[in-house]
């Protein structure tokens, strides 16, 4: 359903950026071949080939984004998908259509969300899509992607951000739901509308504000009411209504909508959403004094993360259940299986979660699992090896966490440093220079004086209006700028400024971008390609060297110190 809705979006913004119909064409006539054949079936992708191959032939790249989005479609794996999705974004890059790029964008974000569970990889796609589509006139493709991004954002934890984001989606689309649109539109804005409203109650939840997502619970069902084509959404909101009953003890109930809710949940394929469904009907029944019937369901919790690899941290808890429940029926064999899976689990949430590890830590932590495997080497002569793989683990994971700190206050350490620099010298104009001799007599030159203090001058009115951030500048291009040779240039920017032009002009670059990422935290939001490009470098990997070289910290790990900083000064205050 997701995936269709997807599809169904991408060709309104498609129709909408471009303001076109399609015409009975040779590429509307490739497409009647497939257009009926359902989602995930790969026998579409013959005749999908032959349109992506005419789109190609005629360089026509919009249409050549259509195949390719159409590719996506009728994958069934989710490796396919994500090749297609790359070959879209080209496109899209190639059409220099905004709307397109950013719409490919999302795409391949939806694939690392939905199919991969790779929320780090997913939010990427969605900021840059998000750049592309800052300025653009579609504000149906702004949400899509804003929604997008606060779903990530939920996941990782900042529940505070990811309701604002929500709460301006459901503003948004339910202006568009009162509007007088296609239906179409009107059912693809009423389904971001309920996704919106069922991401917001997740965030309440958390944020154990219960009142407000009850609120918002009611609100969805009313919404929905058994319309089939919201069966996905009414699911979700049965699954949170039962949520918030088990916490208020009302076993009966919950267990009731716990259950209601598992089979549109099972029919959308979301395995995320379906294990918190188990995990909260094996409460229920615990809560019930059913504890045969709550084990099987916190198993069938531990077979979805067997076959996916994925978990939410709310879940972790699964295990422990599982881990006491064999513990008191003196079954050493079983308690060992699901110390490790817990183990496993807590490494792959460690991998997304790096603030969360203390807390999961404290919770149930090493020193607890160490003892327990002591007891169970001392029961379990049998599974002698695989405790002490288990204890490498562990202590494997204990020096992870330990050289994490240290690199941690290392960066802190070199980002006091900077800070301190800049905040140094000449504060009421908060600008870095390259050290230079100022004055002709402790320069040691050949050169006339007076053609040498001409030079200087000129050189400081380059350095004023930051004419070192134009792109592909050379000695050669500067001195003729500079109404000289490069012969002349060359001696005395070595002379004068104590370096040769290549090192003269990278630590102008470098201290001009430090200083509007230290003054000007829109710029902390820019990536590493477009800072680059901010400050006249051509690649990347040479903006990260020279910048680690001239600041003696990475350009990522400052960024986020600066925004950590800045966080704690808002907070303070």
């Amino acid at each position: 359903m997701i995936k269709k809705l997807f599809l169904i979006i991408f060709i309104i913004i498609f129709k909408l950026s471009f303001g076109q119909k399609e015409v009975y064409s040779e590429y509307y006539k490739l497409r009647k071949n497939y257009e009926k054949i359902e989602e995930g079936n790969s026998k579409a992708l013959p005749y999908i080939k032959n349109y992506i191959n005419k789109a190609k032939a005629e360089k026509n790249y919009e249409k050549l984004v259509q195949g390719y989005k159409d590719g996506i479609f009728y994958s069934n794996t989710k490796e396919e998908k994500l090749k297609y999705a790359d070959s879209m974004i080209t496109a899209a890059k190639l059409s220099q259509n905004k709307d397109l790029i950013s719409a490919a964008y999302i795409d391949k974000g939806v694939i690392y969300y939905y199919n991969y569970k790779k929320f780090q990889p997913a939010l990427n796609e969605y900021l840059k899509a998000f750049e592309y589509s800052k300025n653009s006139d579609n504000n149906f493709l702004k949400y899509q992607n804003l929604y997008h991004i606060g779903v990530v954002k939920s996941y990782l934890g900042y529940y505070d951000e990811a309701s604002k984001i929500f709460k301006n989606c459901i503003d948004y689309y339910n202006l568009q739901i009162q509007s007088p649109l296609h239906p179409n539109e009107i059912y693809n804005n009423k389904k971001g509308y309920l996704n919106s409203l069922h991401q917001l109650i997740i965030c309440y939840r958390n944020l154990n504000n219960l009142p407000k997502a009850d609120s918002l619970i009611e609100k969805g069902l009313t919404e929905v009411s058994n319309n089939p084509d919201y069966a996905q959404e009414k699911g979700y909101f049965l699954l949170n209504k039962g949520i918030l009953e088990y916490k208020k003890d009302l076993y009966q109930d919950a267990i009731y909508n716990l259950n209601q809710s598992l089979l549109p949940i099972q029919k959308s394929g979301d395995f995320a959403w379906l294990s918190v469904d188990y995990f909260y009907i094996g409460k229920t029944l615990m809560g019930l004094k059913n504890n045969n019937e709550a084990i099987s369901n916190f198993k069938k919790v531990d077979s979805i993360f067997q076959k996916n690899h994925f978990i939410l941290p709310e879940l972790r808890e699964n295990y422990e259940f599982l881990i006491n429940h064999y513990k008191k029926e003196k079954d050493p064999a079983k308690q060992l299986y699901y110390t490790s899976q817990l183990l496993k689990a807590d490494s792959i949430i460690s991998k997304d979660f790096i603030y969360l590890s203390p807390k999961i830590h404290k919770e149930y932590d090493t020193k607890t699992l160490l003892d327990e495997k002591n007891k169970l080497q001392k029961k379990n002569s049998w599974g002698t090896f695989i405790i002490i793989t288990l204890i490498f683990f562990v202590i494997a994971l204990i020096l992870l966490l330990v050289l994490r700190y240290r690199k941690e206050k290392n960066i802190q350490q070199r980002y006091n440093a900077l800070e301190e620099k800049l905040r140094d010298h000449q504060t009421e104009i908060k600008q870095i220079k390259v050290s230079e001799k100022n004055t002709t007599e402790e320069k040691k030159t050949s050169l006339d004086e007076a053609i040498v203090e001409d030079l200087l001058k000129k050189l400081k009115t380059f350095e004023d209006k930051n004419g070192f951030t134009q792109k592909g500048l050379t000695i050669n291009k500067l001195a003729s700028q500079l109404g000289t040779n490069s012969k002349y240039l060359s001696q005395v920017i070595n002379d004068c400024k104590g370096s040769n032009f290549n090192k003269y002009l990278s630590e102008l670059r470098i201290n001009y971008i430090t200083k509007l990422l230290f003054e000007n935290k829109e710029y902390l939001k820019y990536n590493i390609e477009t800072l680059a490009k901010e400050c006249g470098i051509a690649s990347r990997q040479n903006f990260s060297d020279l910048f680690t070289e001239i600041n003696n910290i990475r350009p990522t790990d400052f960024i986020r110190k600066r925004k950590q900083e800045l966080e704690k000064m808002l907070s303070t205050n």
